[in-house]
């Protein structure tokens, strides 16, 4: 769940899973006893839902930052065994997926942000709070927000907000924050967000959104490395799926849609193999089926309860071809 914090008014309003009937509608089980892996489990929403509606699924729950999936622990504690927990990057328990495990017949990625992160994580992802600057989901490696700001060249950061999150004035931004940090250490999140709020032009900063909205969403990708993470999130989760199973993945901004949109598209083609095309090219035939072909947004009446969900869409796909490597 991606949250607009410019629209956020019950700041304690529990995570509401977005687009959750399309994604059940296409991620149901077809059969007994399936297994669906919750790949960016957040605080459970989603696997909330299916756990109850579907008493025979199980689910492998899936994150890397161990305080949200405490929350989820707790949210999905009365589903006992039906829901086994993995604390780590989704990419990395792809890659080691034990052999004698049953492969999942659903995946699930909703790449959202969830308003935990902004109300309890402490870790400045909320501009409206005063906070240590960190934006990490897994604080135990790689540098932080405030790492990053304190390092970048100006045009680097410059380029990175704009890349991340299309803030037009980012140059204007960039240009403020290495002037401040000159004075001292950027390490609070109420401090970044006083200082955007005041590089950018007076009409920019009276819009219903805040004006520090993208640069802390830029931050915030950049630090996770969710754009460079996302293609072999993909690649793992479609290899780890057994053929005949489902995929569906949530976005919720331009930059994350295109890569899943164009991963999907690849994989759906029909190819000729060649001696130097990759592994998963075979001859006239395709790897999966684009069941949502321009993907599903939300509709009049989800967008009105519950704005986040503005910008999410959901695409779903069939694999229907295993590939050389999986082996399991």
């Amino acid at each position: 769940m991606e949250i607009w914090e410019g629209n956020i008014r019950n700041m304690e309003a529990l995570h509401t899973p977005v687009l959750l009937e399309e994604t059940i509608q296409y991620l149901a089980p077809r059969g007994k006893g399936e297994l669906m892996l919750d790949a960016t489990t957040g605080e459970g929403g989603h696997s909330f839902a299916f756990l109850s509606r579907f008493p025979d699924l199980k689910i492998i729950a899936i994150d890397a930052d161990p305080l949200i999936q405490q929350a989820a622990k707790e949210r999905l504690g009365e589903f006992g065994d039906r829901v086994y927990f993995y604390s780590g990057w989704a990419q990395s328990f792809f890659a080691s997926y034990p052999g004698d495990l049953k492969r999942p017949d659903t995946v699930l990625m909703d790449l959202g942000i969830s308003m935990f992160h902004y109300v309890k994580s402490g870790r400045g992802f909320s501009f409206r709070k005063d906070e240590p600057l960190d934006m990490r989901l897994d604080t135990s490696s790689g540098p932080d927000a405030a790492d990053l700001i304190a390092a970048l060249p100006e045009k680097d950061l410059a380029d990175l907000i704009y890349r991340n999150a299309g803030e037009p004035y980012s140059r204007r931004i960039a240009k403020a924050i290495v002037k401040a940090r000159k004075e001292g250490a950027i390490r609070s999140s109420g401090a970044l967000a006083e200082l955007v709020e005041a590089a950018v032009p007076p009409a920019y900063r009276h819009r219903a959104v805040h004006p520090a909205t993208k640069t802390f969403q830029a931050l915030r990708i950049a630090v996770n490395g969710d754009l460079s993470r996302l293609p072999d999130l993909l690649e793992g989760g479609l290899r780890t799926l057994k053929a005949g199973g489902r995929m569906g993945v949530i976005s919720f901004h331009s930059s994350e849609d295109r890569i899943v949109r164009n991963f999907f598209r690849e994989k759906s083609r029909d190819c000729t193999h060649s001696p130097e095309a990759p592994i998963d090219r075979y001859e006239g035939r395709r790897l999966v089926n684009l069941l949502t072909r321009k993907g599903l947004t939300p509709g009049k009446a989800e967008r009105q309860k519950n704005p986040p969900s503005r910008s999410a869409r959901l695409r779903v796909v069939e694999k229907i071809l295993e590939l050389e490597e999986d082996g399991k």
